[in-house]
């Protein structure tokens, strides 16, 4: 339930449109739904502006379908990160307006579609990066960002994001996604105004350790306004992200 939701809700009360006992039907889910496996949020919405996302690795095809079709029914724009195809197709028996994003592993229902918000800029080292990228771009997009990606931009060939300096410098928050070493955060960060989130990939060879070279090269940058959240995290970013760009 959204803040314009629950205040058409108690205008309605008030001017007696409805009566008590309708409004504590309105309100009887709220603030979650035990469904025994999950505690669906509805109040999340409320709190932090945006609804509940679902993570679904780990769970069941079956408890994925369920949260989706509960989500879904109650009009809440629902996400869900790192799912498969065999998820996808649980969800899209019961919501059939589903979508999926394959290489973002991303399920969406969208039942109410804002309004995109120009802003954010998605940057990677390298192809290998594109799957924590997508991930992080589908995820703003679908928050309610418009998303300038800019892929295979990595240090070792320095031009290439040269080139993107302008179209970058327009944006108002920038998420940098690299593996190996890591460096194209501080980069990025050396050139730019605008605050710099930087997500660390498990992409490399035996010395990066799965991602925790590039985490601790970005965790020591050396430029001012680089912030980095976890390993792989494209959604944490693209959360973090979102919450910049649509502040007023």
């Amino acid at each position: 339930m959204t803040r314009s939701e629950l205040e058409n809700l108690l205008k309605k009360l008030t001017s007696g449109q409805i009566s008590i006992d309708q409004a504590i039907e309105n309100l009887r889910d709220f603030p979650f739904t035990d469904l025994g496996y999950a505690k669906i949020d509805h109040h999340r919405q409320l709190r932090t502006g945006y609804p509940e996302i679902v993570y679904c690795a780990g769970k069941t095809n079956e408890q994925v379908a369920g949260i989706f079709s509960l989500m879904a029914e109650k009009e809440n724009n629902v996400i869900g990160t790192r799912a498969d195809g065999e998820m996808y197709n649980s969800v899209r028996e019961s919501v059939p307006s589903a979508v999926y994003y394959p290489v973002a592993r991303i399920i969406s229902v969208q039942k109410n579609k804002p309004a995109p918000k120009p802003g954010i800029a998605v940057i990677t080292a390298g192809t290998s990066d594109m799957p924590v990228a997508e991930e992080a771009a589908v995820t703003a997009e679908l928050l309610g960002n418009e998303v300038t990606r800019i892929y295979d931009a990595g240090v070792a060939g320095i031009h290439r994001l040269v080139e993107k300096l302008p179209e970058i410098r327009k944006c108002r928050v920038i998420v940098v996604i690299a593996g190996m070493e890591g460096a194209l955060a501080s980069v990025v960060g050396g050139l730019v105004d605008k605050p710099v989130i930087a997500v660390p990939t498990s992409v490399g060879y035996g010395a990066s350790f799965g991602g925790i070279s590039a985490l601790l090269a970005m965790l020591t940058s050396c430029s001012a306004g680089v912030t980095v959240v976890n390993i792989d995290n494209g959604f944490g970013a693209a959360f973090s992200a979102s919450m910049i760009n649509q502040m007023k």
